[in-house]
């Protein structure tokens, strides 16, 4: 019989096809036929095995009816597959789930779009499923393209595009949970699906027009409108995704938010790329961000020579994310993000002064203001971001990112790991002095050290004090700000703001505890350090009315946090020696920096005399005080800044200034050395000059000079005659430096590529070396020295006696008259 007969013939036809034909209905608007799809549902759990026939039959129906454009029976068909998906959840359920995500691709294929959002809601109610088994054959691929491409739907009529882009953005959402939590379906996270998924929620969630609407709703509608507006909804889906993101597949995920913002060009202005990357670092895992941080920061490196707003655009966006991962766990990360951020700022002081400098004569002078106030706005950026990572760090943390920007502050004229100062000149390098110190401000802003020796070690204190010498008011204001932040401990630098005569200190309700034992041995080691810098930096030239009041501030709080008996009796040897110089004058100093140091020296022995409680150093102060006011305001700080300066001063005036024996008599009491009071404070000279490149640097080498030459021998002794050339020779160590890298060089080429015998060869002949040279050295050490009463010896089994004379005895030098 052919087989066109059974098919005209019902009851001849399978069961399982008569069940599927009987829930569909004559007209489509009646709907599915409820009690034969029971039948139909019944038939399926009682024989699973048939159930991929079932899906099969199901299949070719929908296709048919899509092609003659039979909707209505195409939405029955999908409500029946959907209803034996959610009933039946036997072993043999795979084929029909691959006959119906068969089903769902002809839907995303057909175009139009209400086949389209009912393709997509059916593999959404798929996605919801949990399968017992994994799949090991399923592949999402069509599914990821199909629902992205809806994603980035141009429909005409905008509440049909809207549709589309959300049912797009469900489909992946639901691609996501489908394949995430399957560890057979990894690859997921391969860079092909994520460059299609990623950019795909990007492009919808920076089409967030309607979100000012949103606070305008009823919070009964809000939920409705999260889930028709495709920024919101694409938002949701992103954050979800990331947060399923582990640890080896957060470089794939975030990869394609920087590829997105540079194709979009969305780093300048930059407001979608910091929400994104707020929501990326609240939607990972903690552990996770310093994977984060380093992409960010490779792609800063990739753009170094874009233009200046979109690398400030890339700095700002790593100062949001780091300032989220500074709360967690960043891990080594530290380190690398302020060496990359001081490179990039280095780079950027040498493009403004090198466009600078290379500029062609064509270019207008506003193109060159633009370029210079383009590369302020990133330097300003990476300034921001030192130091508000810094400042969020742990103190212990914070300690060490101290001590390594301190390292990379560059001093002209000196070579420095990070770069060339001779390249970018005396301004560049001040330039970034400048903005480095400015950093630290911020990195050492709120530290609070429990010893000075860990808030100021050594190697940190003396490159900062270096620099507090060099010939620039603004370098030496930074560096007592950080000072400033080191040392004040208890907050109390807002209460000693300006320069003034306090008339009563404790009205300020200063906090202090008393000086532990480490900081005491602190001040013994570095305090004259800092005196001498305080002293030396009263004296520039080029001092304004904020250098005084950031020494006063100094001075007052190394009185509050360091002071001890030992301590306020230096500190009143520097003021004195303050005074002594103003008046003197030896080094020609201006007028104003000579009443600037008077007005210093009053403003803080009245400070000092107040905190130690002593009535008759209150008193001589005050007098001295109430003199100036009568008979020389000039010298006093309310005064100076604002009133026109003598000509000279009245040195023969003794009321008007500070008198050590007064100050003596006056701290006659138990606790202070008042003899120590007469011995004139006198600034030790340091390598920190040479650093500093001051100008009394060439002084102090001429007088060190003149000094030597008398002891020197008379030229007619001298083995070689010192010229000029014999200088130049000593002086150019260049060709030393080159001799030496080649011979290191040599030596590194050896050991990678002669053979082992060959090595080895020489570490044993090394090592025989060195023995012999211990077995010499045991000899003559073990051995008794000679004697004129001589050495025994044993020959033979007979006792002999040698004996040496005197003359030929060698004794050591030091017993030799």
């Amino acid at each position: 019989m052919p087989t066109g007969v059974c098919g005209c013939c019902g009851p001849l036809r399978p069961r399982y096809k008569r069940l599927v034909d009987n829930i569909f209905p004559e007209d489509p608007k009646d709907g599915l036929v409820k009690s034969d799809m029971e039948k139909l549902t019944f038939y399926a759990v009682s024989a699973p095995e048939k159930l991929d026939r079932i899906g099969e039959y199901l299949a070719e129906r929908l296709s048919r009816d899509v092609v003659r454009h039979r909707y209505g029976y195409v939405v029955i068909a999908m409500e029946a597959l959907d209803q034996l998906l959610m009933a039946c959840h036997s072993q043999s359920i795979k084929p029909f789930v691959e006959s119906f995500l068969h089903m769902v691709a002809k839907l995303l294929e057909s175009g139009e779009p209400d086949l389209q959002v009912l393709g997509t809601n059916s593999f959404v109610k798929f996605a919801n499923i949990e399968e017992d088994t994994p799949s090991y054959h399923r592949r999402y691929d069509f599914f990821v393209s199909q629902f992205s491409a809806m994603c980035h739907s141009t429909h005409e009529d905008s509440e049909t595009r809207n549709r589309i882009r959300v049912a797009g953005i469900k489909g992946l959402q639901g691609v996501v949970r489908k394949t995430v939590n399957d560890e057979l379906q990894a690859i997921i996270w391969e860079p092909q699906h994520m460059d299609k998924l990623i950019p795909s929620m990007l492009f919808n969630m920076q089409d967030n027009e309607d979100s000012e609407r949103y606070s305008t709703k009823r919070a009964s509608e809000r939920e409705r409108w999260l889930e028709e507006n495709p920024a919101s909804l694409a938002e949701s889906c992103f954050r979800e995704l990331l947060g399923r993101a582990a640890y080896g597949n957060m470089n794939n995920a975030v990869h394609p938010v920087l590829v997105h913002l540079d194709n979009h060009h969305l780093w300048d202005p930059n407001d979608f790329a910091v929400s994104c990357f707020r929501i990326i670092m609240y939607s990972i895992q903690a552990q996770h961000s310093h994977h984060v941080i380093q992409q960010v920061l490779s792609h800063l490196d990739t753009h170094s020579k874009n233009t200046p707003r979109v690398r400030a655009g890339i700095v700002q966006v790593l100062l949001e994310t780091v300032a989220i991962a500074a709360k967690g766990s960043i891990g080594p990360t530290v380190l690398e993000v302020f060496n990359t951020l001081l490179k990039h700022l280095r780079m950027s002081v040498d493009f403004e002064l090198g466009d600078g400098s290379r500029r062609n004569s064509a270019s207008s002078h506003s193109s060159t203001r633009t370029k210079e106030s383009e590369e302020r706005i990133v330097q300003n950026a990476i300034i921001q971001t030192i130091g508000f990572f810094g400042g969020n760090l742990p103190d212990y943390q914070r300690a060490e990112v101290m001590m390594f920007i301190m390292g990379k502050v560059p001093v002209y004229g000196t070579p420095c790991h990070t770069l060339d100062t001779v390249k970018i000149g005396h301004q560049g390098t001040k330039r970034i002095q400048a903005m480095l110190l400015s950093s630290l401000i911020m990195v050492t802003s709120g530290f609070k050290c429990k010893t000075m020796c860990a808030g100021l070690p050594v190697s940190f204190l003396e490159p900062l004090c270096s620099i507090s010498l060099m010939e620039d008011s603004e370098l030496r204001q930074l560096v007592l700000e950080i000072l400033h932040n080191i040392i004040d401990r208890h907050d109390n630098r807002a209460k000693l703001r300006g320069i003034r005569i306090i008339p009563n200190v404790a009205a300020l309700k200063i906090k202090r505890e008393k000086i532990s034992k480490q900081d005491v041995v602190f001040m013994k080691k570095h305090g004259q350090q800092l005196y001498r810098h305080i002293y030396l930096g009263c004296k520039e030239d080029d001092n304004v009315q904020k250098n005084f009041e950031l020494l006063f501030t100094a001075l007052a709080l190394i009185t509050i946090e360091l002071a001890n008996e030992e301590v306020v009796i230096d500190l009143m040897r520097l003021s004195i020696a303050l005074q002594d110089m103003a008046l003197v004058n030896e080094e020609n100093m201006p007028m104003f920096i000579r009443c600037g140091i008077m007005a210093l020296v009053a403003a803080y022995l009245n400070f000092l005399s107040q905190m130690i409680a002593n009535p008759p150093f209150c008193q001589h102060v005050s007098k001295v005080i109430e003199m100036r006011n009568l008979d020389a305001p000039h010298l006093l700080p309310e005064h100076v800044f604002r009133e026109k300066l003598p000509d000279s001063l009245d040195r023969d005036d003794v009321g008007l200034y500070f008198q050590t024996a007064d100050l003596a008599e006056a701290l006659s009491v138990p606790g202070y050395n008042v003899e120590r009071l007469a011995i004139p404070y006198i600034p030790q000279v340091t390598d920190e000059d040479r650093l500093s490149r001051r100008k009394s640097f060439v002084d102090t080498i001429s007088l060190q000079v003149d000094i030597l030459s008398n002891s020197l021998p008379d030229q007619s002794q001298l083995a070689e005659e010192i010229t000029f050339e014999t200088l130049k020779k000593a002086i150019d160590t260049t060709g030393l430096e080159e001799q030496e890298r080649e011979r290191r060089r040599q030596v590194m080429e050896k050991f990678q590529k002669a053979p082992f015998e060959e090595i080895a060869a020489h570490c044993e002949s090394k090592a025989s070396m060195l023995h012999d040279r211990l077995a010499q050295i045991f000899e003559l050490t073990i051995r008794p020295p000679p004697s004129p009463s001589g050495t025994v010896t044993v020959t033979s089994g007979h006792v002999q006696y040698q004996s040496v004379p005197v003359y030929e005895m060698k004794f050591p030098d030091l017993c030799v008259y």
